[in-house]
């Protein structure tokens, strides 16, 4: 079984609140010297890829679109135990919405060649919109399946677990098919080895350009269907009132009195 997982690179979300700045032109976060890190979903969507392998078989590729700093996150994801990785990297790139993301996706896709599965995190850790998985599908041609945690069993068609309510349902699917990974306790990202990552940094990682991918992106740009109107970061007003009394027992009563004032019981 091949299967490939797309990965997106972004800002560590555990960098704190008040580091984060919106760039009010482009709409988007502004880097300055945060680190990077594998997109949450997308990491655990590389651990379910590692995971099928180890009871299948088969072989796990990793792509990206980014810059050449995007190198990091391939090498991450080799060290935790995919077997190769492609950076897809061109100025062209830059600033294309979810439909266009996912016919680079789907043009690397078709130059990879013969693939069983692809996967895709649920969503982004940065803007959330959840639409590249989808879209690479339709793209493609495949079935999707979305919010899956984990592949239970393959030989010619596939099922997938997917957390629900009050349990698990299990869909199944023809190969090749899609899905977008949400995480539960069955697919924790594993850590990388000093063994892992001394072989990730030999691995050689090819980079394909839209000219390698026969893409013309002019287009993709002039075809831009998401277009965000606003985006800021939320002010938080924190306030503190202090509740006081001769007593634990009076204390008590006066919250209570308080939060009743304010609607809150």
């Amino acid at each position: 079984m091949h299967i490939v997982v797309c990965i997106k690179q972004i800002i560590d979300p555990e960098v704190p609140f008040h580091l984060f700045r919106i760039d009010p032109v482009t709409k988007t976060q502004i880097r300055g010297s945060h680190p990077l890190v594998i997109s949450l979903y997308d990491e655990v969507a590389v651990e379910v890829a590692i995971q099928a392998k180890e009871k299948f078989g088969g072989r796990v590729t990793v792509i990206t679109i980014g810059t050449k700093e995007a190198v990091q996150a391939l090498h991450q994801a080799l060290a935790m135990g995919a077997d190769a990785a492609v950076l897809l990297s061109d100025p062209a790139f830059e600033g294309v919405d979810s439909f266009g993301k996912a016919r680079i996706l789907a043009a690397a896709l078709r130059k990879i060649g013969s693939f069983d599965l692809v996967l895709c995190g649920r969503q982004a850790g940065d803007v959330e919109m959840g639409l590249v998985g989808p879209f690479l599908a339709e793209e493609l041609g495949i079935p999707c399946a979305t919010l899956v945690s984990n592949v239970v069993s393959g030989n010619g068609k596939i099922r997938l677990k997917r957390p629900t309510e009050t349990g698990y349902e299990v869909l199944e699917a023809p190969l090749p098919c899609l899905a977008t990974i949400t995480n539960d306790e069955t697919n924790v990202p594993r850590y990388a080895s000093v063994k892992g990552i001394r072989a990730a940094m030999r691995v050689p990682i090819p980079t394909w350009s839209a000219a390698d991918l026969g893409l013309d992106l002019a287009r993709s740009q002039e075809e831009r269907r998401i277009e965000i109107d606003e985006m800021w970061i939320p002010q938080r007003e924190i306030r503190c009132e202090l509740i006081s009394g001769e007593s634990a027992e009076e204390r008590a009563r006066n919250l209570a009195l308080r939060l009743r004032e304010l609607g809150l019981i």
